[in-house]
C-alpha cells in the first residue's frame, strides 16, 4: 500500500525509536526527528522521504556533522518494481560505508506498518571510528539540543512542509499570551513572574507574530491575532494547564464585553464610564497595526 505523504512515514518511525526508549520530537532545527536517550550523549536524527534519493542522502551527510546516530527512512513499496528503491541491498552498501543508518517502513492496509533496519549507523555497528565534532558544528548541535529540551511536548508531524512549526519561542509566546488574555493589559516584569519565561520582554517587544500590542509604557494587551492564535494552540494549552480560550469570533465583538469588571466596580464606574473606555481602547483591539 503506497502511502501519498512523508508525513505519514512520521508516527510509525517515531513508535519504532520510542520502543527503544527514545524521547521523540518532530522538526527540531530542520531535522525531521529527533530522539533523546537518558544514557546517551548523542542525539538521534532520522531524515525521511517517500523514495530514497540524492537529497536525503545528502541531508543524512549534512546531519553527520551534528550527530553519529543518523538514519535515512524510506517507505517500502513493494509495488514499485524495477524502482531505484528496490535495491535495497545496494543502498544499504552505500548507506553503511557512510556511516548513515537505514530503514524501511511498509504499509499495510489491514494491520500495522512494519519497520525494517537494514542497517544501523557506523556508531553503532562500530564500522567506522567517530569522528571529532568540528566547533560549527557543535554549535548546532548545542542548538538543536537546547530547542528540544525546551519543547514542551511533540506538536509538529516530522516531514512537514509549508507548516508553521510548534518551537520553543512559539511556546514560549503562546505562554505569555494566555497570560494577557487573563489580565487584559500587563507589564512584562509581571507577565515574566507570572509564566515562568525569562525572555516574556524581548517577546513583547519583538512582537514576531503581531500577537501583542504596546498600550502605554511598560503595559501591553492582547491583539485580535493573539486571541486567534491561542485558540488555534488550544490543544498545547490544555497539555499545559493554561486557561482555555473562548471559541467566539471577534466579528460579534463588543468593546464592553471585553472587560472582566465585578459587579462591584460595575456600581463604581456605571455603564457611561465603561463607553467611554470602550471607546478610548477599541482602536488597540480591533486595529492592532495602528499606534
Amino acid at each position: 500500500m503506497a502511502i501519498q505523504y512523508e508525513t505519514e512515514l512520521y508516527s510509525p518511525v517515531k513508535t519504532f525509536f520510542e520502543q527503544r526508549g527514545f524521547d521523540i520530537k518532530a522538526e527540531v532545527k530542520h531535522c525531521d526527528l529527533v530522539g533523546i536517550k537518558a544514557d546517551q550523549t548523542d542525539p538521534l536524527i532520522v531524515e525521511m522521504k517517500k523514495t530514497f534519493n540524492l537529497s536525503l542522502l545528502l541531508q543524512g551527510l549534512q546531519r553527520l556533522k551534528i550527530s553519529p546516530l543518523v538514519y535515512l527512512a524510506v517507505e517500502r513499496n513493494r509495488s514499485k518494481r524495477g524502482a531505484v528503491n528496490q535495491r535495497w541491498s545496494e543502498l544499504t552498501t552505500l548507506c553503511r560505508q557512510l556511516g548513515l543508518g537505514l530503514l524501511t517502513v511498509t504499509f499495510y492496509k489491514t494491520k500495522a506498518p512494519l519497520i525494517d533496519v537494514l542497517c544501523e549507523p557506523a556508531a553503532i555497528s562500530g564500522t567506522v571510528r567517530s569522528r571529532p565534532v568540528a566547533r560549527k558544528s557543535g554549535i548546532r548541535r548545542q542548538r538543536l539540543l537546547k530547542e528540544f529540551d525546551e519543547r514542551s511536548g511533540d506538536y509538529n508531524t516530522g516531514g512537514s512542509t509549508g507548516r508553521e512549526l510548534m518551537t520553543a519561542y512559539r511556546e514560549k509566546a503562546i505562554r505569555v499570551a494566555a497570560a494577557l488574555r487573563s489580565s487584559g493589559e500587563s507589564s512584562p516584569a509581571a507577565l515574566a513572574r507570572q509564566t515562568g519565561v525569562g525572555s516574556a520582554a524581548a517577546i513583547l517587544q519583538k512582537n514576531y507574530y503581531g500577537w501583542f500590542e504596546r498600550i502605554s509604557r511598560g503595559k501591553y494587551m492582547l491583539t485580535v491575532k493573539g486571541v486567534e492564535a491561542l485558540t488555534e494552540h488550544a490543544l498545547m494549552m490544555q497539555d499545559q494547564g493554561l486557561t482555555a480560550v473562548e471559541t467566539d469570533t471577534w466579528t460579534d465583538y463588543d468593546p464592553l464585553n471585553t472587560f472582566n469588571v465585578n459587579s462591584t466596580e460595575s456600581e463604581v464606574w456605571g455603564q457611561e464610564d465603561l463607553v467611554q473606555v470602550a471607546e478610548v481602547t477599541e482602536r488597540y483591539l480591533l486595529n492592532p497595526t495602528k499606534n
